[in-house]
């Protein structure tokens, strides 16, 4: 298998992760979470709305944050992005990082490596590739064909998506919203790049097209894993 295919199987995996439901999210057991930000509250001002973030439900190390750039040798404005440790990091001036906590895929480490923000979305189309439909004869009435998934709740993109491009060719690998809380820290699926809506609504309004974003490898082995 040459390594383009295996681009091609594997980023097609990714975006089919994005479509399967999840049990809603329960707190965590044994271990106290303090009381979330108000800006983890709903949002009502959007096209569609955003529900907040359960309490109790997402650990504190996870929740955006500065904190000291841990990645020097990049430049302000570059995204990397830590499967490993599932962060997120938007580096600023004078030696600052904006951290948000994510979702990755157990297969998504599999692609790794520097790409390009070719553009981004306000509550986008999710457009499952043929490859996908193929197997997945359910999803056909968001085909390519078909014109895709309508932005909404139901989206598996959620509010907001960025859009990653390496050597000028989209990877079909996406930074976007909709991670359900549950799952934020945790390598569950063959996903893309997940973050809360509204911490993809904060990424999206910080980060230019054209920026650089780095994803680093995985030292991981197996397929899933919980990071915290």
């Amino acid at each position: 298998m040459n390594r383009r295919i295996f681009l091609t199987a594997a980023s097609a995996a990714a975006l089919a992760a994005c479509a399967k439901s999840e049990p809603k999210p329960q707190p965590l057991p044994g271990r106290a979470i303090p009381l979330l930000p108000a800006r983890y509250g709903a949002i009502n001002d959007e096209p569609y709305p955003v529900p907040a973030v359960p309490e109790g439900v997402v650990p504190p190390e996870l929740l955006r944050q500065e904190v000291t750039n841990p990645f020097p040798n990049q430049a302000p404005g570059t995204v990397v992005v830590d499967p490993d440790r599932a962060l997120l990091h938007l580096i600023q001036e004078e030696g600052r990082a904006l951290r948000y906590g994510v979702g990755v895929g157990a297969a998504g480490f599999g692609w790794d490596g520097d790409a390009v923000m070719q553009y981004k979305r306000e509550w986008p189309r999710w457009t499952p590739p043929d490859e996908m439909v193929a197997r997945r004869p359910d999803l056909e009435p968001y085909s390519i064909a078909n014109g895709g998934m309508d932005p909404g709740p139901g989206n598996p993109l959620g509010a907001r998506a960025l859009y990653l491009f390496q050597n000028g060719q989209d990877t079909l690998y996406r930074i976007h919203g909709a991670c359900e809380p549950q799952y934020l820290g945790q390598a569950v699926s063959s996903g893309c790049i997940r973050l809360l809506d509204q911490d993809a609504i904060d990424l999206y309004e910080r980060v230019q097209s054209g920026a650089k974003v780095v994803v680093l490898k995985s030292l991981w082995k197996d397929g899933a894993r919980g990071l915290f």
